[in-house]
């Protein structure tokens, strides 16, 4: 199931759509675009507040793009993802991994059969840099005390 169902408003939501409805113009020229999936077993995806989507949306339309597939593999692949999508950074914090003109890496956990996005940035250096990961660990912690 696509990233679409599971936000069913929004901008990245409309995103989601225009870039499908573009995908499938590009493939099936003159054909109705099919809604199906075989895959019951993806995990929901859940941003962990506006300002994640507000920083996706300010990013340039290919990194968009990128960034929305990154996610549908996400959860299609849940924990089965791995590098070059996704990688292991605290016991808990993963990094999803997004490459192109500009490298964006958005940190998520793995929360009670979901999975939530925490904090996306631009990566500018080889190391995560502090702020970004103290600002992921306070969003940890603030679900950690629900």
């Amino acid at each position: 199931m696509s990233i679409l169902f599971k936000l069913k408003n929004g901008p990245v939501a409309e995103l989601v759509y225009a870039q499908h409805l573009k995908c499938c113009a590009e493939r099936h020229v003159g054909s109705t675009p099919t809604w199906t999936t075989t895959n019951t077993s993806t995990m929901e995806i859940n941003f962990f507040d506006k300002k994640l989507e507000q920083f996706i949306l300010r990013l340039q339309k290919p990194t968009i793009a990128k960034i929305l597939r990154t996610i549908d593999l996400l959860e299609t692949f849940s924990h089965r993802l791995g590098m070059p999508h996704s990688k292991r950074i605290t016991e808990r914090l993963y990094e999803l991994r997004i490459r192109g003109q500009q490298e964006i890496r958005i940190l998520y956990i793995f929360h009670n059969n979901s999975i939530i996005l925490l904090h996306g940035f631009i990566k500018k250096s080889q190391k995560i840099p502090a702020n970004e990961l103290n600002a992921a660990n306070q969003k940890l912690q603030t679900i950690d005390s629900l």
